[in-house]
């Protein structure tokens, strides 16, 4: 009984973060990472660390 539980929660980690991901990405956000949506203060070289250019 216990594994189907870790297993439930798991599961539901996972789909509400691919859910995020998924969401982010259909409002149009280029760098998920990045607080503000891509216009992050630590980029270097007018590129976040997640590698996509911040604007």
């Amino acid at each position: 009984m216990e594994n189907i539980i870790l297993i439930a929660v798991l599961l539901l980690i996972v789909g509400l973060a691919a859910w995020y991901v998924i969401k982010a990405k259909k409002s149009g956000r280029k760098c998920i990472g990045c607080p503000d949506g891509g216009s992050c203060p630590h980029a270097k070289n007018g590129q976040c660390t997640c590698g996509n250019k911040c604007e």
